[in-house]
C-alpha cells in the first residue's frame, strides 16, 4: 500500500503519523475515519482531511488508502465523497486538495470520480528527502449545492 508513498513505514514514523492525526482531531484542524464494510470485522482503511498551508492560503489536504485486498470495489471513491461531504459542512475552508504521485493510476482514478478538477503536476517531498512529483487535485467546498451533485454521480461512476 505505500509504493507510492516513500515505501514501507517505521514504527517510528508510524507512531509520529498518529500523534499528528491525534492532534488535529484535538485542535479541530483535521479528521480521519475508518473505512468499514459489512461483513469485516476489522477496518478495510482510512480516509481523512486536514490543513495544510497551499499557496498562501489553508486548505484541506485529503488522502486515504484501502488495504490491497479490498480495492478496486469503489471503496474509496465512496469514502473520499462522504469526507469531502463532511469537510464541506465544516465550512472552514473552501477547497480541500489531494496530492497523489502522477504515477498512481489508482489514486488519480479516485480524484476524478470523486469529482475533483485536476490543476496540474507540482513537486513535493514525501517523505522528507524523497521528492516525488504529484498531482495537484482540487474541489471546491464552497459549492454545496454542486458537491451533493457531483457526489451522486461520482457514486454512480464509481
Amino acid at each position: 500500500m505505500m509504493t507510492y508513498l516513500g515505501g514501507p513505514e517505521t514504527e517510528e514514523s508510524i507512531l509520529a503519523r498518529h500523534g499528528r492525526i491525534l492532534d488535529n482531531a484535538a485542535t479541530g484542524t483535521g479528521r480521519m475515519f475508518l473505512i468499514m464494510i459489512p461483513g469485516e470485522a476489522k477496518p478495510v482503511g482510512s480516509v481523512g482531511y486536514w490543513d495544510k498551508e497551499w499557496r498562501g492560503e489553508t486548505v484541506y489536504e485529503l488522502g486515504w488508502k484501502v488495504l490491497t485486498a479490498f480495492q478496486g470495489r469503489g471503496l474509496a471513491v465512496a469514502a473520499t465523497v462522504t469526507a469531502i461531504g463532511l469537510a464541506s459542512a465544516e465550512r472552514r475552508h473552501p477547497w480541500a486538495h489531494a496530492y497523489p504521485k502522477v504515477e498512481n493510476a489508482a489514486s488519480n482514478a479516485v480524484c476524478r470520480k470523486a469529482g475533483f478538477d485536476l490543476l496540474g503536476e507540482v513537486d513535493f517531498e514525501y517523505p522528507k528527502g524523497n521528492p516525488i512529483r504529484c498531482n495537484d487535485w482540487r474541489y471546491d467546498l464552497t459549492a454545496v449545492a454542486g458537491s451533493a451533485s457531483r457526489s451522486g454521480s461520482a457514486s454512480r461512476r464509481a
